[in-house]
């Protein structure tokens, strides 16, 4: 009896983390700012390959925007999963979200669902944003029915390796202000992953570096599932690596999946309302 009332608890709370997400999805789709948000990405990502059409890779006859737009496809699912988590953390934590989150039965479960629903849906409007008009402007990008079923794979791992990596590190920043480290971080990190351009003309051990990280096999199957084969010639060692890119974002799904609930755990266990009011005077004294 003990364990059919707790199932069916847990099962009330995936169906109510499923609820919150979709309720959290709707708000930023029909909020002003929220959707602006959302949309300047996009908009600038496509500005870019417009800018860029016609031109090559340095050295090389690929051309720059077929390797852009895998690139902006990844880079749209890293910071959907990592970013925006992280700040939103922050936020539920000052807003006493969390607080009321915790004090239902499994409430953290619930919150942790309804945050990957919510930035999965948002970033796959990002991601069609920019790869429907993107094709348009991209000449040799192949998207076949493989290729569209490639990219869906990449996406759903991709948001379950990512949100709760991006709640976990939201979990350890102790103001919205720290949380903004983790775009930050996110974008260095970008920066010396191969994901905007070859990795291979980096030092070896910087790209021995980015293969530690999501955000290189992000785009690495990105690219695997939108370019032609031969273009694997400019990765590492001449291949897409598909077995080893999935196997990496299922290590990372996994212990995001293991690392998020204790951390949430561990800091809504700190979360009490009188912590909750001293965070509103403080705000309040600075005037924001």
């Amino acid at each position: 009896m003990t364990t059919t009332i707790a199932f069916d608890t847990r099962r009330a709370a995936v169906w109510a983390g499923l609820s919150r997400g979709w309720i959290e999805t709707r708000q930023n789709f029909t909020e002003t700012a929220y959707v602006v948000g959302h949309a300047i990405p996009p908009l600038a990502f496509l500005a870019v390959l417009l800018f860029l059409r016609g031109k090559n890779v340095r050295g090389t006859d690929l051309a720059l925007v077929s390797m852009m737009l895998p690139s902006f496809v990844g880079i749209t699912i890293a910071f959907g999963g990592l970013s925006g988590p992280a700040v939103a953390m922050t936020t539920d934590r000052e807003d006493g979200t969390l607080l009321r989150a915790k004090a239902t039965p499994h409430g953290m479960v619930g919150y942790l669902i309804g945050k990957i629903v919510m930035f999965a849906s948002t970033t796959l409007v990002g991601l069609l944003a920019v790869v429907i008009p993107g094709m348009a402007i991209v000449d040799d990008v192949i998207l076949d029915a493989r290729g569209w079923l490639q990219v869906a794979l990449i996406f759903v791992v991709g948001m379950v390796a990512t949100v709760p990596i991006g709640l976990a590190l939201g979990s350890l920043m102790k103001s919205t202000a720290q949380a903004m480290l983790v775009p930050l971080a996110c974008t260095v990190i970008m920066g010396v992953s191969g994901i905007a351009f070859p990795i291979t003309v980096l030092p070896t051990w910087v790209q021995w570096m980015a293969q530690a990280f999501p955000i290189y096999w992000l785009g690495l199957g990105v690219r695997s599932a939108m370019l032609p084969a031969e273009r694997a010639a400019f990765e590492i060692g001449q291949s897409w690596r598909t077995v080893e890119m999935f196997a990496v974002l299922g290590v990372w799904a996994v212990i995001g999946l293991l690392l998020a609930p204790i951390l949430l755990r561990r800091m809504a266990r700190r979360q009490s309302g009188s912590a909750l009011a001293k965070v509103r005077e403080r705000y309040m004294t600075k005037g924001y």
